[in-house]
């Protein structure tokens, strides 16, 4: 086999010469690459537009249905034809309307203020509590929890009517027919507010018994606490007497109800019942004093 011949460095430098430009032309004629964008790389670009869009349409949508609502909740649809007032005794329904300030034709929605309502209505010292509610469409149900009367404290020539707490109801210039306390220094007497007294404590052991007393199906028509014992009157002329705590005792266990019984069986109507702690062991004297 014939060996190559070895290429001079003067060889080579003329071979390279002639085929310089050959390769020039081969290398313009070459196109200039083109970048082209996959399927993978175009898509997100499409699903970040369409996202966009769907946003923007739902955002519309949103707003659209939120205007609807509110104007139908503002139509005449739910204006307040009806109001209904329970658990009141001693203001009439027409009263409890007119002071919450709620009126046919109103807005139950946009027209009713419930917390100036029941703050309207609580001003007065006989509301303890008020609940206001919506019956959808067009009802309005308001219930109160009324201060029962409970006692009287005369001061002058009137009446101070307390619940079974002590809170001063009113004052009032005719004689309740509700128990009378007697015997009370006064010091504070307004209405809304605690009755304030120099004996709060035989007050609160007072009305305490006044409390068990409704519970009891017993009445006392008039409490007297200006002595070291309180008189109790049954009657005018039949009294029990005793510390608060145990005539609150007998009421409690029954003792003193079935004392007066037999006292009503045998048409006794005038006497007196002592009673002490242990009451159990009551007295009775047919003498008044």
């Amino acid at each position: 086999m014939e060996k190559d011949r070895t290429l001079t460095l003067e060889e080579e430098y003329e071979e390279y010469l002639r085929n310089r430009p050959k390769q020039a032309a081969e290398a313009h004629m070459q196109p200039a690459p083109v970048r082209v964008e996959s399927e993978e790389t175009y898509a997100p670009k499409k699903k970040k537009k369409r996202r966009k869009k769907h946003y923007f349409l739902r955002m519309v949508l949103f707003v659209l249905a939120v205007v609807g609502i509110i104007v139908l909740m503002n139509s005449s649809l739910f204006d307040v034809q009806e109001i209904n007032v329970s658990d009141n005794s001693y203001f009439t329904a027409e009263q409890v309307i007119a002071r919450s300030g709620i009126e046919p034709g109103q807005n139950i929605f946009f027209g009713i203020d419930k917390k100036k309502a029941k703050k309207g209505l609580m001003e007065d010292p006989y509301i303890k509590n008020v609940t206001v509610e919506r019956n959808l469409p067009k009802t309005v149900n308001i219930i109160v929890e009324e201060r029962a009367e409970a006692a009287a404290v005369p001061f002058a020539d009137k009446y101070i009517i307390t619940d079974v707490e002590g809170l001063v109801l009113r004052v009032s210039e005719v004689e309740p027919k509700i128990p009378l306390i007697m015997g009370l220094t006064i010091k504070e007497m307004e209405p809304g507010k605690a009755l304030e007294v120099e004996e709060n404590s035989v007050l609160n052991d007072t009305l305490g018994m006044v409390s068990l007393m409704q519970e009891s199906d017993v009445y006392f028509k008039k409490i007297d606490i200006s002595k070291v014992m309180v008189r109790a009157y049954v009657y005018d002329s039949l009294i029990c007497q005793g510390m608060p705590e145990d005539i609150t005792k007998a009421l409690s266990d029954g003792t003193l109800q079935a004392m007066l019984y037999r006292l009503y069986t045998d048409n006794i109507e005038h006497g007196t019942i002592t009673i002490t702690a242990d009451t159990t062991n009551m007295a009775f004297s047919p003498i008044y004093e």
